[in-house]
């Protein structure tokens, strides 16, 4: 690069320099100061960054990068110049151009070809650069092969910098052979290992869990007296926190303060993520407490971990509550794609699948992108609800988006379609993962077994379990559990047995999940003693029994009407001081209600209350049954009250065990108001209330009501209980709609439902009692048409209606359709007489 001296005497001094002129010249040739100059300009072409902006309109998309020149072909010795300058295959890039070309080559193409018609190889300051930008690029197979290249160049000279950069991708990639690798290779370069080179190596360990070896590695830092610095702390922090130990990450954080290296944002934020990853979440919260009172304020990444920890404890109102000044102190933490992922997840657990579609609209309306795993919390909690449907839009959407689904987004399709008992459907999704080269994990499997077990399908699900052994995952724990509950399904007390003895086999050892699932199955089958004695094995091998265990045990013996094995087992439970779940108070107040001990009942809901546990609709579900079975409508209509007043939403069981007390206490109006209720509020109507409000009307004499009510059950006809039915047309009967009462029955025939004998008889008794005897003869024949033999008491009734109320003109054609009556009593006499 030529350029003309500068006369100012601050940068030109003949005094100064050390070169005599020329001896065949008079004039003096500045050669130090033309070098000077040079290496200044090489200097600032060096620096010299352009941001690069592209926008495709069409697409709403922009991206910036930073073009980095670099040295170019002005910027090279003479020599070099000279040499390249007739060469047309020389081409004078950029070093951005240069990493542009190679990454769009594969792994296996010629990258040194690109590299060795490169002009600006022939300047070593150019290659830290050229490291630098292909090893933030992320990929490690083509910065190992430029790194390779490079160092079989002339001008190659070994430096720290370029150590560094790619000992940190190697760490990017936990590749800690290779990172270690490269630490002993530089210094055979004669390359002193700095502080960003511990950094570095300490930061390898780290991520790949191993935090013994990160200390050992501060301690040759320490040796080689190179002082450590807030990064190397942080990193040492990381890589003990990472790993789950998170008392040894405080020890180095005391250690750092002692040292007088005090504690910065990211060193907080670590530490935070050490009590998370701890599974202290309790620790994390109070830490960020303590935190407040520092002059360090929080960013976008600490309020994400508290945010984490608080769904964690189940505390979301506190997590919503920061989410949202999150988005209104936009300007200081400004939520990212974690903040609404975690969010998503949070409405998930809590069951508010709208939510979770409204928080990944907005993530989307504040211009975040979201990521693979947003897209699969997303997911997920569709398939926690078996909405297989909208799981599938979103799988759909990941491809689309140009995202290639995981193993976690086959995965919760997977479960998805098995919640919604279509286990083909999971089968295919499965075997759609394979052909995609997508392998499948424990948690596959699992998901698949539950799919078939769930549905009754338990030889399919056990094939699965040994399909899932011969492609090299070993079940665990969660694959035994899915099998005992499936026994339960299917009704197999014999594979219980079986399952147990496998898991033995297996070397797995049964933890207290797996013995609830076991004695859960057993009960459900009615096998009380093998239950019992499963328990017993869990007690003597010291496993110790959770909420759950004394929950499946009480609920299952109040199943089982053992109302005092129940309480039994209550009293066991609070003698081992073993806290009560909502779960187990309301099996508890159901045993009482059975029993009829309505004040120990409401004693244990008051307790529930005390204890701080918040009674759910299943718990004000089993107090409102206690009220119903000792007919105290009042308290039940308070109760219900109050339910709603703790923003607990009644479901169907709920409202229709308030109308049997309704019913019970001579209440049927407060029955049709509460039905109303329900249509306000969209809960949805179950055969027990239907029943009820028949019951009301029956009272009432409302058939007017009755009327509008075969209109709201007509839709669902089909799934309500033949037994609903025949109350309906027995009411129908009762209140002289006879063509009502007719009509509804063909509904019922065209539903497809299944007509019982009691049916027929509520037809013709009420056929009879308004007098319609051709269509009670009418009936009967339907009735022998359908393979039901009608009674000799239908005959007798018709034939006594001939007698007293049919008249001398119907009581001949009467007589003639009595036929079938004397063959039916045929057989009785034949039976007297051999007799």
């Amino acid at each position: 690069m030529s350029s003309k001296p500068n006369p100012s005497p601050g940068i030109l001094d003949f005094s100064q320099s050390t070169h005599s002129p020329h001896p065949k010249s008079s004039k003096p040739i500045f050669t130090t100061r033309k070098t000077l100059i040079s290496c200044k300009k090489s200097r600032s072409a060096l620096e010299e960054k352009k941001k690069v902006v592209f926008v495709d309109y069409d697409n709403g998309e922009h991206q910036v990068s930073t073009h980095v020149s670099g040295l170019r072909k002005s910027d090279i010795p003479k020599r070099y110049r000279l040499r390249v300058k007739a060469d047309r295959f020389q081409k004078d890039w950029s070093v951005s151009e240069v990493v542009e070309r190679i990454l769009k080559l594969s792994q296996w193409d010629d990258v040194e070809g690109i590299l060795n018609h490169w002009v600006g190889r022939f300047s070593r300051k150019n290659f830290p650069l050229l490291i630098r930008e292909i090893t933030q690029m992320g990929s490690l197979e083509h910065s190992v092969q430029v790194f390779r290249w490079m160092k079989n160049q002339k001008n190659y000279c070994a430096r720290n910098d370029i150590y560094n950069m790619m000992i940190r991708l190697h760490a990017r990639h936990n590749r800690v052979d290779q990172a270690r690798g490269l630490f002993f290779e530089m210094q055979k370069w004669r390359c002193k290992p700095d502080a960003e080179t511990y950094n570095a190596l300490i930061n390898a360990h780290g991520r790949a869990g191993q935090w013994r070896w990160a200390m050992n590695i501060m301690d040759d830092m320490l040796r080689a007296a190179i002082p450590p610095s807030r990064s190397t702390y942080n990193n040492l922090i990381n890589a003990c926190g990472s790993s789950g130990n998170w008392k040894e990450a405080l020890n180095v954080c005391k250690k750092m303060t002692e040292n007088g290296v005090g504690p910065d944002l990211v060193t907080h934020n670590i530490v935070l993520s050490a009590y998370k990853s701890g599974n202290q979440y309790s620790k994390a919260l109070s830490y960020f407490e303590l935190m407040k009172g520092t002059n360090i304020r929080p960013d976008t990444t600490t309020l994400n971990i508290v945010i984490y920890c608080l769904v964690k404890l189940g505390q979301y109102g506190n997590a919503i509550d920061i989410f949202n000044s999150m988005k209104e102190k936009i300007s200081e933490c400004c939520p990212d794609v974690v903040t609404f992922t975690t969010i998503i997840h949070l409405y998930s657990v809590c069951g508010q699948i709208e939510n979770c579609q409204t928080a990944f609209n907005t993530m989307l309306a504040v211009g975040l992108k979201p990521n693979i795993v947003s897209y699969n919390a997303l997911l997920g909690a569709y398939a926690s609800h078996g909405m297989h449907k909208e799981a599938l839009s979103v799988f759909n959407e990941i491809k689309k988006n140009g995202f290639r689904p995981d193993v976690v987004s086959y995965t919760s399709l997977l479960n998805a379609y098995g919640k919604s008992q279509q286990p083909k459907k999971a089968m295919e999704v499965f075997v759609l993962m394979r052909q995609n080269h997508c392998k499948p994990n424990l948690v596959t499997y699992n998901a698949l077994i539950d799919a078939y077990g769930s549905n009754g399908l338990l030889t399919e699900a056990v094939e699965i379990l040994h399909k899932m052994e011969q492609n090299g995952v070993q079940p665990n724990i969660v694959s035994i559990c899915t099998l005992l509950a499936a026994c339960g399904h299917c009704g197999q007390k014999v594979k219980i047995k079986s399952v147990l003895s496998a898991a033995e086999l297996r070397g797995i050892k049964l933890n207290t999940a797996a013995y609830n699932s076991a004695i859960g199955s057993y009960l459900s089958l009615g096998e009380y003693e093998k239950a019992l004695s499963l328990y017993r094995v869990m007690r003597t091998k010291k496993v110790k029994p959770d909420p759950v265990t004394y929950n499946v045990l009480i609920s299952g013996c109040c199943k089982m009407s053992k109302y005092g094995e129940a309480l039994a087992f209550l009293d066991e439970m609070m003698d081992l001081k073993i806290p009560l779940s909502k779960e187990v108070y309301s099996s508890v107040i159901c045993a009482y209600s059975k029993q009829g001990q309505v004040t120990e009942a409401e004693s244990m809901f008051t307790k529930m209350r005390m204890a701080g546990c918040r009674p759910d609709v299943i718990t004000y579900t089993a107090m409102i049954h206690a009220y119903d079975v000792s007919e105290n409508w009042e308290k039940a209509s308070v109760l219900f009250l109050e339910m709603e007043a703790d923003d607990v939403q009644p479901d169907s069981i709920a409202c229709s065990s308030l109308m049997r007390a309704f019913n019970k206490g001579g209440q049927p109006a407060k029955v049709l108001v509460l039905a109303e209720f329900m249509r306000e509020k969209n809960i949805p109507f179950n055969n027990s209330s239907f029943f009820e409000m028949v019951s009301a009307c029956s009272l009432l004499r409302d058939w007017r009501e009755i009327i509008s009510l075969i209109k709201f059950i007509e839709p669902s006809i089909s799934f309500v209980s033949i037994g609903l039915l025949n109350q309906l047309l027995h009411f129908l009967g009762k209140s002289g709609k006879i063509e009502t009462m007719m009509k509804m029955f063909y509904k019922i025939v065209a539903s497809g439902a299944e007509i019982n004998f009691h049916t027929y008889l509520v037809l013709l008794n009420n056929l009879l009692a308004a007098g319609n005897w051709r269509k009670y003869i009418e009936v009967l024949q339907w009735m022998e048409e359908a393979g039901l033999q009608p009674s000799v008491q239908m005959y007798r009734s018709l034939s006594s209606f001939a007698r007293t109320r049919g008249g001398a003109e119907y009581a001949a054609v009467i007589q003639e359709r009595l036929v079938p009556e004397e063959k039916f009593q045929e057989p009785k006499s034949n039976k007297k007489a051999e007799r």
